[in-house]
């Protein structure tokens, strides 16, 4: 990386992954070039043709399809176990339409947050086998639960797990085991979501039967990919590679609406047009809303219903959690920031905060806040009967996942697993100052001992004036951006400050720049008013000013007029 801005108006470093400056370059090709994308007439036209692997490139899946298939033939009954989040959720659910479609004896069981907590339990999976359930298929979970798989296999339950997280050193002893992280499986498909790794096992799934003479037409699986590109930038796995296919098709598929629930939550939530953002931070927070407060029971009957009655109903429910979780979360959010500046006075390089009390299904969100505020390692916890559970967010360059494995291993942490950008554990109370000092040990570790700079990855430079809609247009191409393909960020040269001003709730701003191309380029800024940038921006005294800026560049719609509009993240003079 280089530097083009040491230091800006809000103290980040500038940098660049390219050395080609050229402005009359294509932008498209220099980005991709930066972001070591070699294929780009592969990347730029992300079909599932091209993407879609042989599922049997996977380890262990062609047993799982065989064990599955049997069950579904012999009339056998099966529980699908999965998780309270989005990914396990749309799991959960795709299993479970796959299943009841192809008219199988299929229950479901998603543990509650606070009363089971994350993966398998034994209470659960005796209640499972005294419901008479033949075969249990684990989905976005399952990989740490070796005893529990013991004790169902012990019972005379046939078990399959499926997942996406880092397995410990010893792999539950199930009847199949399908995780790209195992440490045998060489189809490098570790990027993908609890909800990806389950869609490929429907599919090997699907082509035993269909060798048999049985299972569905392969144009009705692809009725599941809203689903699944819902899990998967929920779980904000990386946009690369089938992942890249997986939610760009799912887009499409979500935006015919054949899913009722998933229809009635758009429309509740007022999106018009399906996108990774609507995705993220519209749909999914009302889907995790229920289990971050009680059961995600409600938000899995959302999406399997066929009832419109019913799915109005756990919509406006999921709506109303929402705005229930929101408020929790920003009183505990006050709290979480008072004590993370201590931390950061003490110049540590991570955070770990803990409060009485605190409702565990806000946990990782205030994590996550808390790491994009102060761009360090955060793990956020509530502290209730001598026990201690929370859920961290990482920076890059810090494996969190691996970190909470070796505190497992080192007998700190009682429970945990994740991957490198989050994580889950619990801990006895008795080891909390132990828990935070191995976290800080193990950061400065990876570190070695220097707190991460805050640097803003540049993706290109371009004059002011070439910042149009033809570019907006042009860099949709891009598209779907998220995790691994975030939405380009670019500097504006050459732009002139001709005014701005609040708007809002008075923490936003509004304005333009004038450009050599003798234009006028509109900016909105969110949540700068208060800092250096917001207070350059709103001085009069600086209209007319040569302004550099750093943001996006997106589509504008008002009063049925669409333009170009840069929405400003930093800024020099």
């Amino acid at each position: 990386m280089r530097k083009i801005v040491e230091k800006s108006m809000l103290g980040k470093a500038w940098v660049v992954a390219y050395d080609n400056l050229e402005t009359n370059n294509d932008l498209v090709k220099i980005i991709l070039a930066s972001r070591g994308v070699d294929d780009t007439e592969k990347f730029l036209n992300p079909s599932i043709k091209e993407y879609m692997p042989n599922p049997s490139v996977l380890m262990g899946i062609d047993d799982a399809a065989r064990i599955v298939a049997d069950a579904v033939q012999n009339n056998d009954k099966i529980a699908i176990y999965g998780d309270y989040d989005v990914d396990g959720i749309t799991s959960t659910a795709i299993f479970v339409k796959y299943l009841r479609t192809l008219g199988a004896d299929v229950i479901w069981h998603l543990p509650t947050r606070e009363g089971e907590g994350y993966g398998l339990n034994n209470d659960a999976v005796d209640e499972i086998y005294n419901a008479g359930v033949k075969l249990l298929v684990t989905v976005d979970c399952g990989i740490s639960g070796v005893d529990e798989v013991a004790h169902a296999r012990n019972l005379g339950m046939r078990v399959v797990v499926t997942d996406h997280h880092s397995p410990d050193v010893v792999i539950p002893d199930a009847d199949a085991v399908v995780n790209p992280k195992r440490v045998d499986d060489t189809s490098g498909l570790t990027y993908l979501a609890g909800v990806g790794v389950a869609f490929l096992t429907l599919v090997a799934i699907n082509r035993e039967l269909k060798s048999r003479g049985a299972g569905l037409d392969n144009a009705e699986l692809m009725n599941y990919m809203d689903l699944v590109a819902l899990g998967t930038i929920c779980d904000t796995m990386p946009l690369v590679g089938l992942n890249r296919a997986l939610v760009a098709t799912g887009l499409k598929v979500m935006g015919l609406r054949q899913n009722l629930g998933l229809r009635v939550l758009m429309d509740v939530a007022g999106i018009k047009k399906p996108s990774v953002y609507a995705a993220g931070f519209a749909l999914g927070p009302r889907l995790n809303a229920a289990g971050r407060l009680d059961s995600a029971a409600p938000a899995l009957d959302l999406l399997l219903t066929d009832n419109p009655l019913i799915a109005h109903d756990l919509a406006n429910k999921l709506h109303q959690m929402n705005q229930e979780r929101i408020d929790i979360q920003n009183a505990i959010m006050l709290r979480a920031t008072e004590m993370a500046e201590q931390y950061c006075a003490d110049g540590r390089c991570s955070l770990f905060v803990c409060g009485d009390g605190w409702h565990g299904g806000v946990m990782g969100i205030i994590a996550g806040r808390l790491k994009d505020k102060y761009n360090l390692p955060s793990c956020v916890a509530t502290k209730a009967d001598g026990v201690i559970n929370g859920s961290g967010r990482s920076i890059a360059g810090i494996d969190l996942g691996k970190i909470i494995h070796d505190a497992l291993s080192a007998g700190i942490v009682s429970e945990g697993g994740g991957h490198a950008a989050a994580a889950g554990f619990s801990l006895l109370e008795a080891n909390e100052k132990a828990f935070g000092d191995f976290l800080e040990n193990a950061v400065r570790e990876q570190l070695n001992g220097h707190i991460p700079a805050p640097e803003i990855v540049v993706d290109a430079e371009l004059d002011a004036g070439g910042a149009t809609m033809k570019l907006v247009k042009k860099l949709s191409a891009l598209e779907p951006f998220g995790q691994g393909n975030p939405e380009p960020t670019l500097v504006l040269h050459g732009g002139v400050l001709r005014h701005a001003t609040t708007m809002g709730n008075g923490a936003h701003l509004r304005g333009s720049i004038s450009t050599s191309a003798g234009t006028q380029l509109a900016f909105v800024g969110f949540n700068l008013v208060g800092t250096p940038l917001g207070d350059f921006l709103l001085d009069d005294a600086n209209t007319n000013t040569k302004i550099t800026l750093l943001g996006k560049l997106k589509e504008n719609e008002y009063n049925g007029r669409v333009s170009a509009q840069f929405v400003i993240e930093d800024a020099t003079i």
